[in-house]
């Protein structure tokens, strides 16, 4: 069980999925799902999914899927959704050797071992318009900041 998007019917698992879904591509695009939003739940973008999954409930069509999401499942990772040789160990394509540690490696971003951390997430971002990019060159840049952040937070 799960959640259609009422404006592009793509499957979400919960509301908080959906919450997510509709206010990232509302976002990022600024197209139907921010008119539905601004339609249905007027100031959808004062709070987070927490707030906005209650608000969506009961006006998003409940829908049966087929497929089975990847953390709904007690089941290990090794079978059609999940594929090592483009995940990796730790979710990073093609990053599956160790650091020797709990991400303090001493070593930054670019750091010789071969493979090619760009659009880190395994999504080829050569063939996104301008803004898009804008839009993962800066979400790239505060996760490595909060990363940074983080490890110096260990280190105290």
């Amino acid at each position: 069980m799960g959640y259609a998007c009422p404006v592009c019917d793509d499957p979400q698992q919960d509301a908080e999925h959906l919450a997510n879904h509709l206010a990232f591509q509302a976002l990022t695009h600024g197209d139907d799902h921010e008119a539905w939003l601004d339609e249905h739940t007027p100031d959808w973008a004062e709070g987070g999914p927490a707030d906005l999954a209650p608000r969506l409930e009961g006006l998003a069509e409940e829908a049966e899927y087929e497929a089975v999401f990847e953390d709904t499942t007690e089941e290990s990772s090794d079978g059609e959704l999940y594929d090592p040789d483009l995940q990796g160990v730790d979710g990073l394509p093609g990053h599956d050797h160790d650091h020797g540690g709990a991400g303090a490696h001493g070593h930054g971003r670019g750091h010789g071992h071969g493979h090619d951390h760009t659009g880190g997430d395994g999504i080829d971002v050569s063939n996104l318009d301008p803004d898009a990019r804008e839009i993962v060159d800066e979400a790239q840049e505060l996760t490595r900041e909060m990363l940074d952040d983080s490890e110096g937070d260990d280190e105290e």
